[in-house]
């Protein structure tokens, strides 16, 4: 038997926290972006109104996969480094987002997307530490 360290509980419920708050924020992002209106969405987020009604979906879609990502996996306990790599996943969506707004010189409505992509870092480097130091059963 090995003496690893094993994640302190404190850990294990600041991630939960964080992984739920992300992911209701891109369920919410999600739903408002494949079911509302475009001109509601576009009211919201201009740029919705300014790109292809596809590429709006599309992000719709991948914020449902990311959302879904940060929780069943973990939940389920099924392959939960799967949530890791759907943090990092969202990571690399929210510098893309970041790139995005920069292009269109909205460079000061990047605030959420450096919190999101910072929190999600902090979930997948918990995440993959949970799966690294859990004992391996036979």
């Amino acid at each position: 038997m090995t003496n690893q360290p094993k994640p302190s509980k404190a850990l294990h419920i600041t991630l939960w926290v964080v992984q739920i708050l992300v992911a209701i924020t891109l369920l919410w992002a999600s739903a408002v972006k494949l079911f509302q209106p475009v001109g509601e969405v576009a009211a919201m987020w201009p740029w919705a109104g300014e790109v292809p009604v596809a590429v709006l979906k599309l992000t719709g879609v991948v914020d449902l996969l990311g959302g879904l990502g940060l929780i069943l996996p973990a939940l389920l306990r099924i392959q939960p480094r799967l949530t890791a790599i759907a943090a990092v996943g969202i990571v690399v969506l929210m510098f893309c987002a970041s790139a995005f707004h920069i292009s269109r010189g909205e460079g000061s409505q990047i605030g959420f997307n450096v919190l999101f992509a910072a929190l999600s870092a902090f979930v997948a480097w918990g995440r993959w530490r949970k799966a690294s130091i859990a004992p391996k059963h036979p």
